[in-house]
């Protein structure tokens, strides 16, 4: 149960906390989920009071949450949000903070509990550790418990993830540490260790001898959306493949664990990202498809080329779309590829799972008018959040005419209320200890070394795979669709 505490957030005037932190902890409080003596202390270096911040945070959340805006629960919800004023790394501010705390602890029963929350750049990580550990604030007093939530990129490349991993370890505890990603926060990722190992329908087929391959496909019809500067570094393959859908083909891929606790899980996940096949020689530009987005036409509407838009250099060589063909190297899975794909400016959005089961033996069939398809689970992850599965069934008639039909879940017309966001989930899991939806340090660090081999090919060798143009509005360069042709294989039409 999520417990009674104070949280900090360091950022308090950036976007995150406006569109997201503060409409996740308001909607918690309308559903009766937030504890009744929790606090939201807000940590920034902009001068302004605890009401100039307070009407800021009804304006945009009336906006960004799910559930709109109660004046009522707003009144009360509100009392409890607080402003600081500092410098990130100015020791007096950290002290004034911890006698903050001190005090509402004993003003509203939140008995010394202190979750912080760092909506920053990672850049201002060192600083903000260094600073809490010299006020205290990092040790839990006795009876109480004081955690840290890091939001993503965990570095970028395995040798800052590592060093980011050291500064944090120097002032926390891993158990005390919640490396968040939100893609795990939502209902459908959640629910895929549910359907496959609470349904013996699916466990006995989900292993190469029923597997033909699984497909993940994360597509954005957005571009970079005034983040050219960070997006420029990073990439799709930094932003999107090493920490979200490396975190989804886990969950997909891992085997049971012992119990559902964190650690148990999480030693699951990490041993899939061990068993990734690294890639070697030319295994980059055979397994893997980037490619940068050029001008074209969305819903109707030009869209500029990648190199035009707004902070981008304008001879870029940054992939804004990545596929690749990856293996994971033990009995379950020996021979089945995942295929992933990222993009931006795509045709479509959305965020999917699919799994292609083998086509059943014809010969009973061949008279068939047209040849059978394989069955197909669909795990969709936003935006229609839910399951699909594709069946082969007779089309009704006196001929032999066989066609594939659907069996469809969706989470807001089955269960008849709305999914709770991402955000919600995941801090009110942190507020309850639970680490099960956030990523542990070894599992970042794995990943990482995959990733690196991949950057390395990209941008350190002297015979770099091509960066592959793609018309916005498509679903990416050719040579995307290629890679899955060469295996007798398509993507799938989302």
């Amino acid at each position: 149960m999520p417990q009674p505490c104070n949280v900090v957030i360091f950022g308090a005037s950036g976007d995150l906390t406006f569109r997201k932190l503060i409409p996740a902890l308001y909607n918690l409080a309308a559903d009766g989920d937030l504890p009744g003596a929790a606090n939201i202390i807000g940590f920034a270096r902009r001068e302004k009071s605890d009401e100039t911040w307070r009407t800021e945070l009804k304006e945009t959340t009336a906006k960004c949450s799910r559930s709109g805006l109660s004046e009522e629960i707003w009144a009360g919800f509100s009392k409890r949000i607080y402003y600081h004023v500092s410098e990130f790394g100015d020791a007096a501010g950290y002290k004034a903070l911890a006698e903050k705390l001190d005090a509402l602890d004993a003003a509203s029963g939140t008995r010394g509990n202190r979750l912080f929350y760092l909506s920053v750049s990672p850049t201002e990580y060192e600083g903000i550790f260094n600073q809490l550990a010299a006020a205290g604030l990092n040790d839990a007093k006795i009876g109480a418990w004081t955690r840290v939530i890091v939001e993503k990129p965990f570095g970028t490349d395995s040798a800052t993830a590592k060093a980011l991993n050291e500064c944090i370890a120097k002032a926390f505890q891993e158990r005390d540490t919640y490396r968040i990603d939100h893609y795990l926060g939502k209902e459908t990722a959640q629910n895929i260790m549910v359907l496959r190992f609470a349904n013996s329908i699916l466990e006995p087929l989900w292993n190469h001898r029923y597997v033909d391959h699984v497909q993940i496909t994360s597509a954005e019809t957005l571009g970079v959306e005034g983040r050219g500067p960070y997006y420029d570094k990073a990439g799709a393959l930094r932003d999107m493949v090493q920490s979200h859908l490396v975190q989804l083909m886990c969950l997909v891929a891992m085997e049971p664990p012992s119990s559902l606790s964190a650690d148990a899980i999480r030693d699951e996940k990490v041993k899939v990202v061990r068993a990734l096949r690294r890639l070697e020689g030319d295994g980059v530009g055979r397994d893997i498809v980037r490619g940068q987005y050029d001008e074209g036409s969305i819903g109707g509407k030009q869209v500029p080329a990648y190199r035009t838009e707004e902070r981008v250099n304008p001879k870029s060589e940054t992939e804004t779309f990545v596929a690749l063909r990856m293996h994971v190297d033990n009995w379950r899975w020996h021979g089945v590829p995942f295929y992933m794909r990222v993009g931006k400016r795509l045709a479509k959005g959305g965020a999917e799972i699919a799994i292609q089961f083998k086509e059943a033996p014809g010969v009973l069939f061949n008279t068939a008018e047209a040849p059978l398809g394989a069955n197909q689970l669909v795990i969709r992850i936003q935006p229609d959040e839910g399951v699909s599965l594709r069946l082969q069934c007779k089309v009704p008639g006196s001929t032999l005419r066989i066609e594939p039909v659907k069996m469809d879940f969706h989470y807001g017309t089955s269960f008849g209320k709305q999914s709770p966001e991402a955000y919600e989930r995941l801090i009110l899991d942190a507020m309850s200890g639970d680490a099960t939806l956030f990523a542990r340090r070894d599992e970042v660090e794995e990943a990482w070394r995959y990733v690196d081999v991949i950057e390395n090919a990209w941008h350190a060798s002297e015979n770099p795979p091509p960066l592959c143009p793609y018309a916005s509005g498509s679903w990416g360069p050719k040579e995307a669709d290629e890679l899955l042709s060469r295996d007798g294989r398509e993507w799938r039409r989302m």
